[in-house]
């Protein structure tokens, strides 16, 4: 028997059609259970009250397919995927468990309270899509990714597989789909994404270079650092041997250590110069990459920039050099002082033995000339090793120029022409001769090495006023008047990256070995010293100007330099005889016997030891030490040292005058005394006045320290 769900037969009248559903009997299964069915009731045409009742065979699977969505659910229930099946409308008519806790939702809630697809889908609908398909396909599958929402209002992406099951006639009978929960793997992607993040963010943004090589050396893969080092951050580097990266002197060495890190072999860091503008020194690591039998597959090498460590290597190696040239000419000047002591010394014991009018005064004079100049030589190679003793005074620009143009013009060479251009009514400045002597040595020197092939050195003064500090072209300097020295070379100019930095220590554009990058800071920090202002102009090819403003010294203070300077010419002329007992000690003959017979000339009784430990000897015999009152040294002497005999002497008579003389500076030897010593210092050459006017003020209190 068929049960049928019918309506009346009265509603199926005129031309209406209606259509219900049912099951067979046990009759149309083999194996029994009930089987759906489909039956159409349409009027006959033509007749009255007649029907024509049709059993829809083709459609008996298709309803047969909805009533198995519900034993689908059921056996999808605890499934890793969600389902789901909708009607033509969107309302779930079937939902497996997983998908309803999924959107935290009762399964039965969502198919019997109507709830529709619409309902859960947050985002994700294309624009005029059906109701039970979210993508909007015209076919029966189809698929894509939407935005789930919870009933607590949780979110998530999920991906759908759909199949629209339709009726024979083209209308959606239901649609299904399995549902895949995106957020684990968005996680996991998300992590993924993080991690490359990571690692690109170390890989690139690493302050050494990180270069990835094949087993034949080709580079695979690269840092930023290591592009900026061979200029090339861009493409154009993946593909290429390492070797070829370096420059063409260095190419067969990397490729040699590449070779042997590939192998296996031991190998040591490499010292490599990379190619490129930079021309970056750098220290190569290697690190093999190798597969799980033991092969390699590669090397990771990292590359670190030691450039400016070599450069600072080279500067400390040419700060030792010159440390060593300074002490060497400290040495050589003091030797040299020695030998102009006694030959001044000796002019003047010869001078005293002449008048003006006899030929030999004339020759004897010209030999302490000479000596002098030679004097005047020794001090210029202490100012080369910064070893001069300061001692600013008034002074003018123009003798200091007159004094130095012979220095000059055989420093800068014969294919240089010297031209000095004096400014009129300069004025006086003050400074350390010495220095200022060093400051225009080493200007000329620079313009000397930016003329290789010849050209004009010139040097300018003149005064500046007041009123012109607002034209100048170096910006304002402090009210004032100053007196301006500049120096003007025709080489190769100063190129415009490097103008803010030549007056940095050790900054130099000379070859290795040809410059330790000292001069000109050396010549700014005299000048600052000094209270002066030092300003440069330069362009490639059109030569260099360095313009030095030194403040003018003003009238009174000039005066009084003056009158202390006469007062000096007046103490030169004084009487410098005296009484009293002198112990000179002097390890070379020449000075002490000039020094002896100077002193011995002017009144004194003189002892004379040649060596520190002769020295105290004799002051412990008989406490002879008492008798003496005034004790000269020399600093340097085989042995014990001026300092050292100093000391012990000390230790009995605390009181013992002392007057160091020194081919060095004061500096050099009172470092390694007690500050609260009452010494005195005569600088090495001087002449028999200077040593007499000097002894006489100790002998009688003249001059304290």
């Amino acid at each position: 028997m068929a049960t049928l769900d019918l309506e009346q037969q009265d509603e199926c009248g005129g031309q209406q059609q209606c259509a219900v559903e049912g099951v067979e009997g046990q009759r149309g299964r083999a194996g029994g259970g009930p089987l759906p069915y489909r039956v159409e009731v349409r009027p006959l045409s033509g007749a009255t009250r007649m029907t024509l009742w049709t059993l829809d065979a083709a459609a008996q699977a298709a309803v047969r397919e909805r009533v198995e969505e519900h034993h689908v659910a059921e056996f999808l229930g605890d499934a890793p995927l969600g389902f789901y099946a909708v009607d033509g409308e969107g309302r779930f008519v079937a939902v497996n468990d997983t998908l309803a806790r999924w959107i935290g939702r009762d399964r039965t809630a969502l198919v019997e309270g109507g709830v529709r697809l619409a309902d859960i889908i947050a985002e994700g609908v294309r624009p005029g899509a059906p109701a039970h398909a979210p993508f909007a396909t015209d076919g029966n599958e189809s698929r894509g990714e939407v935005l789930l929402l919870g009933a607590d209002g949780r979110r998530f992406r999920a991906s759908l597989i759909q199949n629209v099951i339709r009726e024979p006639g083209g209308g959606v009978l239901h649609a299904r789909a399995l549902v895949r929960d995106l957020t684990a793997e968005q996680d996991r992607a998300e992590a993924l994404r993080r991690s490359d993040e990571r690692f690109h963010r170390f890989f690139d943004e690493a302050p050494v270079g990180i270069v990835l090589v094949d087993a034949r050396g080709t580079i695979t893969e690269f840092s930023t650092a290591f592009g900026e080092m061979i200029g090339r951050p861009g493409d154009g580097i993946v593909g290429r041997g390492l070797a070829a990266c370096a420059i063409q002197e260095d190419r067969d060495r990397v490729a040699q250590w590449v070779a042997g890190a590939v192998a296996g072999k031991d190998t040591q860091p490499l010292q490599a110069t990379l190619a490129g503008a930079k021309k970056v020194n750098a220290s190569l690591f290697a690190r093999r990459i190798e597969s799980r039998d033991g092969a390699c597959e590669g090397l990771v090498v990292h590359t670190l920039d030691q450039t400016e460590q070599r450069n600072l290597e080279t500067q400390f190696f040419q700060s030792q050099k010159m440390d060593l040239v300074g002490k060497l000419a400290g040495g050589i000047a003091h030797d040299f002082n020695n030998l102009l002591t006694a030959m001044i010394g000796f002019c003047d014991l010869l001078l005293q033995r002449y008048s003006a009018k006899d030929q030999s005064f004339g020759d004897i004079m010209q030999i302490k000339q000479n000596a002098n100049r030679a004097a005047n030589l020794v001090r210029q190679l202490l100012a080369f090793s910064r070893q001069q003793t300061l001692q600013p005074r008034v002074l003018g620009l123009t003798d200091i120029l007159a004094e130095l143009s012979h220095l000059l013009r055989r420093l800068i060479g014969a294919n240089i022409t010297l031209d000095l251009v004096h400014g009129r009514d300069l004025g006086l400045i003050k400074a350390d001769q010495s220095q200022l002597e060093q400051v225009i040595i080493n200007l000329a020197v620079n313009a000397r090495d930016a003329m290789d092939g010849g050209g004009t050195l010139t040097i300018r003064t003149r005064a500046v006023l007041a009123g012109e500090l607002a034209s100048l072209p170096h910006g304002p300097l402090p009210p004032g008047e100053y007196v301006m020295l500049a120096v003007t070379d025709t080489g190769c100019g100063i190129s415009k990256e490097h103008l803010g930095q030549i007056f940095e220590p050790f900054f130099t554009t000379k070859a290795i070995g040809s410059g330790t990058g000292l001069g000109l800071s050396t010549v700014y920090g005299i000048v600052k010293q000094t209270g002066g202002h030092i300003f440069v102009d330069s362009a490639p090819g059109a030569g260099a100007t360095f313009t030095i403003y030194l403040p003018r010294v003003a009238a009174a203070e000039a005066a009084v330099d003056a009158d202390q300077a006469e007062e000096a010419r007046v103490a030169a002329r004084r009487d410098l005889t005296g009484a009293g007992t002198v112990m000179l000690v002097e390890d070379e003959d020449a000075v002490r016997m000039f020094g002896a017979r100077a002193l011995r000339n002017k009144g004194y009784t003189v002892v004379e030891a040649p060596s520190g430990e002769e020295a105290l000897a004799m002051l412990r015999e008989g406490d002879r030490a008492s008798t003496i009152d005034v004790l000269i040294t020399d600093v340097v002497m085989p042995g014990m040292d001026g300092p050292a005999m100093i000391r012990q002497v000390r230790e009995t008579h605390p009181d013992m005058k002392v007057i160091f003389i020194s081919g060095y500076t004061e500096d050099s030897f009172r470092q390694r005394l007690d500050d609260s010593e009452d010494i005195h210092f005569l600088p090495k050459p001087f002449t028999l006045q200077q040593l007499a006017g000097k002894v006489k003020e100790i002998m009688n209190g003249e001059t304290v320290r």
